[in-house]
């Protein structure tokens, strides 16, 4: 088939690679010159594993290529798929369809058959009926259906998500839609994967109750968390414990800084906003959001106390600013709580990240860049572990802190514990949710 991906950002571009891959002609449309560019020369604009090898593949026989001209792009094809922006609409916490609404108006001008509209951004219910209202004023002799396809990548690991999901949702009004859906994702119904078809309003509802629920259990643990550290229990055997519970599940309960990246709070924020406009209030949903914000706070207090209650003259490394592994998005990340809060105190703070800085330099101003954890932690007051890369999980922990004039280290990712710690000679370590190793410097 024929398929246009309007938008090259990260949903947009793995989802044209790997339609592609499934045998697919995809023409990859984008306003911005200079990332068509890259894209032409073989460049990936993101970091995501795997997606540069499977895009020269894909480019290189012919499936694939790039182009800022929509409408050549659209002409012919037989679906077109928008995979634009919609962040947080400032002052009210709505997405913002703008960009959505415009691809749309664009597309039916340049439509010259059938073709399915397929939206693959995330939006609220009843998007997929204002974009099909916004196509039909555009251009009343437009031939079309709209379908609502939500992504359900991780990224760091999206290429995996797209080639062997949990499931695939499609939301269609008629067979016509569901046949040419179908056939875009035949390559997956033969290797039974689940395809759920369903109507547009439930397939836009499921994207945003899965990042909701993912959202609140990563909340739930972070909140036993806290509790642990005054109960001393250990959360990564509670976490264990409850996890077993086929109900439950152990993915998504690893306490941590509080969640970050491009889907969880922009997607909590648009659904307690719906909730809100029609009168069915998502309470666990905003006290999610609530939560989530105090548990970054909590995190600075933690590291405040490591540093005798004040940052002033300080010296700070940090391990890891995106907001997970395997990426250099820096959406939402904790680090842009945290590290402000420190650089803001007077600290002096050393960044480690083997992707984020491309990104960092202009979000993280008054920090200075290092390559090695290492040189990072030399004379140091601190040592911070903010996101879980591999790079940080196998550390020296004797060679750094004989490096550091302080030896503190705060892991808020429990990559390590107490007693690795103390083997090393660290005064102090402070974990989430687990047993510590307290100093007499800091009693």
């Amino acid at each position: 088939m024929r398929i246009t991906m309007i938008g090259t950002g990260y949903v947009g571009l793995v989802s044209g690679v790997c339609f592609s891959d499934f045998g697919h002609d995809v023409i990859c449309v984008d306003k911005d010159p200079g990332k068509i560019e890259t894209l032409n020369r073989g460049e990936v604009p993101i970091y995501e594993p795997g997606l540069d090898t499977l895009m020269a593949r894909n480019v290189a026989a012919g499936r694939l290529s790039f182009t800022t001209d929509l409408a050549a792009a659209v002409d012919g094809a037989e679906a077109v798929f928008i995979a634009v922006g919609t962040p947080t609409r400032r002052g009210d916490g709505h997405a913002d369809l703008r960009f959505v609404m415009a691809a749309a108006e664009d597309v039916a001008r340049a439509l010259t058959g059938y073709a399915v509209i397929v939206t693959k951004s995330t939006v609220p219910v009843g998007t997929n009926r204002q974009v099909a209202e916004v196509v039909a004023k555009a251009n009343p002799d437009a031939e079309f259906d709209v379908a609502s396809n939500p992504e359900f990548l991780r990224e760091g690991a999206a290429i995996d998500d797209f080639m062997r999901p949990d499931r695939v949702v499609v939301g269609v009004e008629n067979d016509r839609a569901a046949e040419v859906m179908a056939e875009i994702y035949r390559p997956l119904f033969l290797r039974d994967f689940p395809i759920v078809t369903t109507d547009l309003e439930s397939a836009e509802m499921i994207k945003y109750a899965a990042n909701a629920f993912l959202a609140t259990k990563i909340t739930f643990i972070n909140e036993i968390a806290a509790l642990c550290e005054k109960v001393g229990a250990d959360v990564k055997e509670v976490s264990k414990g409850i996890g077993l519970d086929g109900r439950i599940g152990n993915k998504f309960l690893h306490a941590g800084p509080g969640y970050g990246g491009s889907c969880f709070p922009k997607d909590t924020q648009a659904l307690a906003r719906i909730g809100q406009d029609f009168a069915a209030p998502q309470s666990i949903v905003e006290t999610v959001i609530q939560v989530n914000d105090a548990v970054k706070r909590r995190m600075i207090e933690k590291l405040r106390d490591l540093c005798d209650d004040s940052f002033n003259g300080k010296t700070v490394a940090v391990l890891g600013v995106t907001f997970k592994p395997n990426t250099d998005d820096m959406r939402d990340a904790p680090s842009l709580t945290i590290v402000p809060a420190l650089v803001g105190g007077g600290a002096q703070v050393r960044v480690v990240d083997p992707q984020g800085r491309r990104e960092g330099e202009a979000l993280l101003p008054g920090v200075t860049w290092m390559d090695d954890p290492y040189d990072a932690a030399r004379e140091a007051d601190l040592l911070v572990i903010l996101t879980e890369w591999n790079e940080f999980r196998a550390l020296d922990l004797t060679r750094l802190r004989q490096s550091m004039r302080t030896a503190r280290l705060a892991d808020l990712r429990n990559i390590y514990s107490a007693r690795d710690a103390e083997a090393a000679g660290f005064e102090a370590y402070v974990p989430i949710g687990r047993p510590a190793l307290t100093g007499r410097s800091l009693e």
